[in-house]
């Protein structure tokens, strides 16, 4: 709630002129020689004159700040509008409204799309492995492939083994075939039977000894004994290993080489446990690799590991992959998109899948009808039956844009454009669902067609704080007055004040966090130079750090908070790694990880002897605000760079925990 409050405080009456012409009917903007005094109505009542950036300042009369220097601007009392106004309603005039931006946007049933992100490597299928062993004992004569990664056909000549055994076996099968020519004419019952049950028998003893159907009948044209066997590779593939050398003497069931067939592959996915109910097996992926930039690559999941990692709290997510273009390779690192279109109550729906039979082993089976899989043989069975849901019409979800609602804690406020009363907007708090994408799943509050604010709602919630008003902060109003004499509000987080409560973590582990804010700060401060390269590099640092890091280390809540902030460095840092030349991009990605580390930096405090400064400039992003760390008090804003370079100022700092 502190965090919420401190970016509301700075947001605070930034445009308060706003209101203090909320009950002016003008549409045209006030003349051009109009200073802060003359920026309301003469007929608005003005109840004190504050500054933008700092709202605890109160003055009976116009002037500058005490603080910053700023002009100061007035409020006005609500007694000015027209109309009787509810508790949790506020009015603005239409110059208000065009001042501070405000956008509505309706309430819609639209099903939406959640995005799961993933990253994980490509492996070998394990079904296209295969070995090429010892089948009797004997030694290595000749090595037709004598190094890994060669690209070898099914049925290649791999190696000659010598073996005495098989010099023995082949005599024995020319023997039987003799007797059984001997015997051909014999009128003594089951005597040719006999013989000629003893060569198949020779026969087979050569077949399990892995001579192929040619290589016997030769023995028996040729009608002398080899001491020699050609072994021939079972699959097509690439070996992988190789066991043995020329004459190395080897014993039965001795492997030789390894080959694996890498036209389909298998990537392996790490999904954390918070994201297991948008997965389910069949659904397509998005692949990206660092060799490949730009390009995706398609898959689907093939399995779901039963078991979770206790020490990641990640579950393994397979994905089949066709790979005859031999792009992956196993190893590489993959970064992986699942994208679950979610219905109402957040289920899962695949309209592609809808009335279809799907193989339980091989995905990519998919048919109209029950059948058998044309793979592996097993029935195929309904995809709802594998965790889908069939949505109908009239069950898409109730959402709203995800810039709507303010939230703190477990509450969630949206402001709402009363129905035919112009310039109205009620405060009403709602049952937030899932976030999907640009927009959150509505449960309750809202009903469809009414319009929620999406730009400007927190200049409105400010204004609803400075009348004392139910608000994002204020459920019930009636918050407390800031000082005349420019002191913070107890509530807020002074800067250079002490660190909240932290929680207490093993030094070790300290360490670690300290290489992750480190790593962090060196992405900041290339934004605020500009620094793409740097920026790029900088967050691939980030990533290593969180990868040095030992969860094990940690125990009850030090462990949970942990792992709540973990995702969102990986997942924002790794953006950044592979933004695009586009600084700007880098900048969007950036919040995220600074709200991370934030919260990071919240809940362990400062890693090091040095403080940390936690900084807001209210100018980013169209003014909705954002907030970033340093290590200078010295302000070095990593959203404008040299545009605005100084825009910010302090909002809290954090010491070393004692």
């Amino acid at each position: 709630m502190k965090k919420a409050l401190i970016a509301s405080n700075v947001l605070l009456l930034l445009l308060v002129a706003v209101l203090a012409m909320r009950t002016s009917s003008r549409e045209d903007s006030p003349p051009a020689k109009s200073a802060a005094a003359d920026s309301a109505a003469p007929s608005e009542q003005i109840e004190f004159w504050t500054c933008s950036m700092h709202p605890q300042i109160h003055q009976d009369a116009p002037g500058s700040c005490p603080l910053c220097g700023m002009d100061l601007i007035p409020v006005v009392s609500e007694e000015s509008g027209s109309g009787e106004i509810g508790p949790r309603e506020i009015r603005l005039s239409p110059y208000a409204r065009k001042l501070a931006e405000v956008e509505t946007t309706p309430v819609r049933r639209e099903f939406v799309t959640k995005e799961v992100r993933m990253a994980g490597k490509v492996d070998y299928d394990e079904s296209r492995l295969a070995s090429i062993n010892a089948w009797v004992p004997g030694r290595i004569e000749r090595l037709f492939v004598d190094y890994t990664g060669i690209q070898v056909r099914k049925g290649d000549h791999m190696v000659v083994l010598y073996s005495p055994e098989i010099l023995t076996a082949e005599q024995e099968l020319l023997q039987a075939r003799r007797a059984l020519k001997e015997l051909e004419r014999s009128t003594l019952p089951g005597v040719r039977e006999g013989a000629l049950e003893n060569l198949e028998a020779s026969r087979e003893k050569l077949r399990l000894w892995g001579l192929t159907a040619d290589q016997i009948a030769s023995v028996e044209q040729k009608g002398r004994p080899g001491d020699r066997i050609t072994i021939y590779a079972p699959i097509g593939g690439v070996v992988i290993r190789k066991n043995a050398v020329e004459g190395t003497y080897v014993a039965t069931g001795t492997k030789i080489y390894d080959i694996a067939d890498l036209s389909k592959i298998w990537v392996k996915l790490d999904a954390y446990e918070s994201d297991l109910p948008w997965i389910r097996y069949g659904q397509a992926v998005d692949l990206q690799t660092e060799a490949w930039p730009g390009e995706t690559i398609q898959g689907r999941i093939s399995f779901l590991d039963p078991v979770l990692d206790e020490r990641t709290r990640t579950v393994k997510v397979r994905v089949n992959v066709d790979n005859r273009k031999g792009r992956l390779k196993p190893g590489m690192l993959v970064r992986a998109i699942v994208r679950s279109q979610v219905a109402g109550a957040g289920k899962v729906i695949d309209p592609s899948l809808a009335g279809k039979w799907i193989c339980p082993m091989h995905p990519e089976i998919v048919k109209d009808e029950a059948g058998a899989c044309d793979i592996c043989g097993m029935p195929i069975v309904r995809a709802e039956t594998l965790g889908y849901e069939t949505a109908g019409p009239g069950e898409a979800p109730l959402v709203i844009p995800a810039s709507a609602p303010l939230i703190t804690g477990k509450r969630a406020v949206v402001y709402v454009a009363a129905a035919k009363r112009e310039g109205v907007f009620e405060g009403r708090e709602i049952d937030l669902g899932l976030r999907a994408g640009e927009f959150y799943i509505v449960n309750g509050g809202l009903a469809e067609g009414e319009s929620v604010v999406t730009k400007g709602n927190f200049k409105i919630d400010s204004a609803m704080q400075i009348q004392a008003k139910p608000s994002m902060m204020s459920p019930e109003g009636a918050a407390p007055s800031p000082s005349h004499h420019g002191e913070m509000p107890a509530s807020a987080s002074a800067p250079g004040g002490e660190p909240e409560e932290t929680l207490e973590v093993p030094g070790a582990f300290r360490v670690q966090i300290g290489g992750v804010l480190t790593a962090y700060l060196g992405v900041q401060q290339s934004l605020s130079t500009d620094d793409l390269d740097g920026a790029r590099e900088a967050a691939k640092k980030v990533l290593v750090a969180l990868e040095a890091t030992d969860m094990t280390l940690l125990e009850g809540d030090a462990h949970m908070a942990w792992m709540k902030q973990i995702k969102a460095l990986t997942e924002s840092a790794g953006a950044i790694a592979g933004a695009e030349d586009n600084i700007g991009q880098a900048r969007e990605r950036f919040l995220p990880l600074s709200e991370a580390a934030i919260s990071v930096a919240d809940t362990f405090g400062s890693p090091s002897a040095k403080p940390l400064v936690r900084m807001h400039c209210p100018m980013a992003f169209d003014n909705r605000g954002a907030d970033w760390l340093q290590d200078s008090e010295e302000v070095r804003n990593p959203y404008f760079g040299a545009a605005m370079l100084e825009c910010g100022e302090i909002v809290k700092t954090y010491k070393t925990p004692k």
